[in-house]
């Protein structure tokens, strides 16, 4: 908030050393909401929000790639406030390596350039968030402009419950406190994409008992969900992240976390 929103409210006070930092990264497992959380982010501090993956910024031939980079800075200074999010950043800002070829090495070069260039300005307000599920392969350079590494954890109980309950929101299901309980210590290490996969999975279960029902039913005759239905989807739908690189991301933030 300190670093986006505040200083495109109150530009007076975020000057000399309560400048704000222009380069933010989310890191953490996949599909716990880095890029709805930037957008969000964009959208309280009503900047120009860009959205650049790693396909929109390479090309077949040689310099298009810098001219890209070059264009999209320049677009973003001009549209300013804005903020330039690259999702999978490590695809594209990955350690240079002495193998690696010239067209890479010219791209992360420009990006860093052109970085520079925006940050360089105190009146200029673009900012700079990239997001990754391995920052650990990051590039040297990229992590010393991107100056706050927020983790974005995977959801502990509280969060697992509030989601359970929010996708079950609408949809009939008998799940009293005790199932929703049993349910939400079942689901450690689940990602919130995760747990939308469980849900749609254990919503099937009703379906799937119809058989050639299926074609005349009401749909005000399809049983609620009940927890079995969720002990069923358990047993299909399993956390996409291992605990050994759920381990990586916790010491990495450790070592270099901002939180």
């Amino acid at each position: 908030m300190e670093m986006v929103i505040l200083p495109t409210r109150r530009r007076d006070l975020f000057t000399g050393l309560r400048r704000p930092a222009r380069g933010l990264l989310l890191f953490g497992p996949p599909g716990n909401g880095k890029t709805m959380l930037a957008k969000a982010v964009a959208s309280e501090s009503e900047a120009t929000f860009f959205n650049v993956s790693a396909s929109s910024l390479t090309s077949k031939w040689v310099g298009e790639a810098e001219k890209l980079v070059h264009t999209l800075f320049m677009v973003a200074v001009s549209r300013q406030p804005s903020v330039i999010f690259m999702d999978e950043i490590d695809s594209i800002m990955s350690t240079r390596l002495a193998n690696e070829n010239d067209a890479s090495r010219r791209l992360k070069s420009e990006f860093l350039i052109q970085f520079d260039g925006v940050t360089s300005n105190p009146n200029d307000l673009v900012i700079v968030i990239g997001a990754t599920n391995k920052p650990q392969e990051l590039d040297d350079a990229v992590l010393r402009r991107l100056v706050k590494r927020i983790y974005v954890p995977l959801p502990d109980g509280n969060v697992r419950r509030l989601l359970l309950k929010h996708k079950l929101k609408g949809q009939a299901f008998s799940l009293p406190g005790g199932d929703l309980e049993r349910l939400v210590r079942e689901t450690e290490g689940y990602s919130g994409s995760d747990l939308q996969a469980l849900c749609e999975e254990a919503a099937m279960m009703p379906i799937r008992e119809l058989g050639a029902n299926i074609l005349t039913v009401k749909a005000n005759q399809v049983r609620p969900l009940r927890y079995e239905d969720f002990q069923k989807a358990l047993a299909v739908i399993r956390p996409s992240l291992s605990k050994s690189k759920w381990g990586d991301l916790e010491q990495w933030n450790e070592e270099f976390g901002s939180n």
